[in-house]
This record gives C-alpha cells, sequence and structure tokens, in this order.
C-alpha cells in the first residue's frame, strides 16, 4: 500500500472486525480519514447504522466456522496443538510489553492487528496467510460487506510465496483438524491470490 499509513489500516480494521460498539461509531470519521482501503466497509456501516451493524456481526461471525477470526484455528483446528499455538503468541506479545485482558483470545484477528499497528510489523498475518485468504474467499461468497475488510488486509501485505499457496491448497482440501472442508466448498480455489496467479 503505497501513500497510506499501514499500522492506521490495521488500527482501522481491528475496530471493523470487533462487534460494533459505540466507541466504533464514535470513531468512524478518523476510520475513514486514515484508512482509505476500507472506505466501502465503512460506508456500509455509517449506511446501516448500529443496530444493524451488529445485527450482521453476529449472522457473518456467529454461526460459521468457515467465517472464524480465531486465527490458530485454521491452522490447528480443535486440538492440543491450538493450545502451544496460543502460548506462543501470548510469549510474542508479553515480549514486545503487551498484556491481553482475561476474556481475550491471543489469536482474536482484531487483537492480532492491533498488536500489528503497535509494532509496525504484518509477520503474524503473514504467518497466518492461508487461513486468511481462506476466510476472505468464505466472506466474498457470503456477500458480506466485512469482505471489504479482508480485502484491504489481503491488499496490504506482500505477494504470496510458492510456500504460502502450497500452504493454503493444504488447509483448503483438510480444512482445520476437526472439520473436513473440501476444495468445492471455496469454489475455484485459482481464484485466490495466494493460491493462483494473480497479486494484488
Amino acid at each position: 500500500m503505497t501513500g497510506h499509513s499501514v499500522p492506521a489500516l490495521y488500527q482501522a480494521a481491528a475496530h471493523c472486525l470487533d462487534y460494533p460498539d459505540e466507541r466504533f461509531f464514535e470513531r468512524l470519521p478518523l476510520f475513514t480519514e486514515g484508512a482509505p482501503a476500507l472506505w466501502p466497509f465503512l460506508k456500509h456501516a455509517a449506511a446501516v447504522g448500529r443496530a444493524a451493524l451488529c445485527e450482521q456481526y453476529v449472522q457473518v461471525f456467529d454461526f460459521h466456522n468457515r467465517h472464524c477470526l480465531h486465527l490458530t484455528w485454521w491452522q490447528d483446528g480443535d486440538t492440543r496443538r491450538r493450545g502451544g499455538s496460543l502460548a506462543r503468541l501470548k510469549q510474542i506479545y508479553r515480549e514486545r510489553g503487551m498484556e491481553l485482558r482475561d476474556t481475550e483470545l491471543p489469536d482474536h484477528l482484531p487483537v492480532v492487528l492491533e498488536f500489528c499497528a503497535a509494532t509496525g510489523s504484518s509477520d503474524l498475518l503473514l504467518d497466518h496467510r492461508p487461513g486468511l485468504e481462506l476466510l476472505r474467499l468464505a466472506l466474498d461468497e457470503a456477500g458480506t460487506p466485512y469482505v471489504h475488510v479482508l480485502n484491504a488486509l489481503s491488499a496490504s501485505l506482500p505477494g504470496p510465496t510458492p510456500r504460502d499457496r502450497a500452504a493454503a491448497r493444504a488447509l483448503a482440501r483438510s480444512g482445520p483438524a476437526t472439520e473436513t472442508v473440501g476444495l468445492s466448498p471455496y469454489g475455484h480455489l485459482d481464484l485466490l491470490p495466494v493460491l493462483g496467479n494473480g497479486g494484488h
């Protein structure tokens, strides 16, 4: 992303992907000014208002595993391995002076984005890029405006490596450890930037 602040994008995206409270709507003008890549979603949020956006958030994120915002779920599923991944994230946060509230899981995408905004690093997003791309595709197929937030995040990251593509293909075929995802629910996998030949 040239000409705009990536940390500002991550900060605004963290609020967009969290449950929409009054603070989110109070900061809408600030987000609109600081994160132009999020304009399609921010315009939608302003148009529908808080009550409707809260209802949409619940419908999108609370009832569909394929819309999961917990990044370690995509790589580990509901296995003991996920506990180790969560512990590693907590350690990374502690090393940079970030302490989580008791109600927060360290792999929740808004939390990860807050960390990325504070540190100016996209490393954690890159570590979980296959899951992010499949989440983005699932939101696109659902026709929800939340896909604009994932599109902006995807566009902020460098082009995918062959390793990213291989990991995303494997995840799309097998799904997280406790769920069979299969190829067909994701449509044509080569349409994903991380899987296909396209860039941003």
